[in-house]
């Protein structure tokens, strides 16, 4: 039988006395305004009114010097609002920082670049005035670059690298299109890294090991090269204009299509045909890509003209 139940057969004069007693547990405790939350503290919150100064820093190793720049630091209630999300309740960007934190339990996180760790603190009501917080990022660096062939030197307005992280059997994008000697901030561990150059496919891998507190710096050789292409009449003739272009590779796959007079472009090395179209008429010419060796072929119209069945195109 519930309490109200009992209710109806004491006497009136003894149930005003439980009522009484039961609205009065109801209020907050003295010292406790109305609208403090009792249960902040097993919420993960904090203490309305209470602040203990944190001081955060940072190491890229454990026995390394102590981060004075490039760290993000963020701090996050304990536990997830209504949408299931951590509450950012304090940023801060330099080296070592300090922050004035309610008590409570939190989620700090620091980030390096693309090195970042996370912790759970707890900042007490009471003890010393300080709460130290020291993490280690276990993080390096990583700067890129490449060459065409063995000494050339690639532009770097065409070259972007990928990296990915190695994990096993399988790998986790990083960061793309990412221009050479930028300085990478990566966690410590094996990342595969593709070089591109150009639009077409040239491209270049490696696995790199980066290395906590260490820079590694690395230089991939791209086997490809320059290509210009021209229809003239005769050996080195003006380029005739209005002339529609397809290379294809070596499969007889379409590598990429384009009307001018003399295109340029960057392949991979290997086999190739160049085809040009002007008027009605078409041409055609095998050519090979060399690394590093810029390359200029050259179509003439009495010596190149497709061997099409019916010697047009319609």
């Amino acid at each position: 039988m519930s309490l109200f139940a009992h209710y109806r057969t004491l006497p009136l004069r003894l149930t005003a006395a439980l009522f009484s007693l039961l609205m009065l547990s109801a209020l907050p405790a003295a010292g406790q305004s109305a609208g403090e939350d009792p249960f902040s503290l097993m919420r993960g919150t904090q203490e309305p009114g209470v602040k203990r100064t944190v001081s955060f820093e940072a190491r890229l190793t454990k026995d390394g010097a102590v981060m004075r720049e490039g760290l993000t630091w963020r701090v996050f209630k304990s536990v997830p609002d209504s949408n299931g999300r951590l509450e950012l309740v304090a940023s801060a960007e330099g080296g070592s920082k300090s922050i004035e934190l309610p008590a409570g339990e939190y989620f700090v996180n620091c980030a390096f670049g693309r090195a970042s760790t996370t912790r759970k603190i707890s900042v007490p009501r009471t003890g010393e005035d300080k709460v130290d917080v020291s993490l280690v990022l276990e993080a390096g660096g990583l700067v890129l670059n490449a060459t065409l062939g063995d000494h050339s030197r690639a532009d770097p307005d065409l070259l972007r690298f990928t990296i990915y992280e190695d994990r096993g059997e399988k790998r986790e994008l990083v960061i793309e299109n990412v221009k050479p000697e930028t300085i990478l901030r990566l966690r410590a561990g094996t990342y595969e890294v593709i070089s591109y150059y150009g639009d077409l496919n040239a491209e270049a891998h490696a696995r790199l090991k980066v290395r906590a507190g260490e820079i590694t710096e690395a230089t991939l050789k791209q086997h490809a090269a320059t290509v210009t292409l021209t229809l003239a009449a005769e050996k080195g003739g003006e380029a005739l204009a209005d002339t529609l272009w397809t290379v294809l590779g070596a499969s007889g796959d379409v590598l990429t299509e384009s009307r001018s007079a003399f295109p340029s472009m960057i392949l991979a090395e290997g086999e190739y045909t160049a085809i040009a179209r002007n008027k009605d008429t078409v041409y055609e010419k095998n050519f090979t890509v060399a690394p590093g060796q810029s390359t200029q072929v050259e179509l003439l119209l009495d010596e190149d003209k497709a061997d099409l069945p019916d010697e047009s195109v319609d």
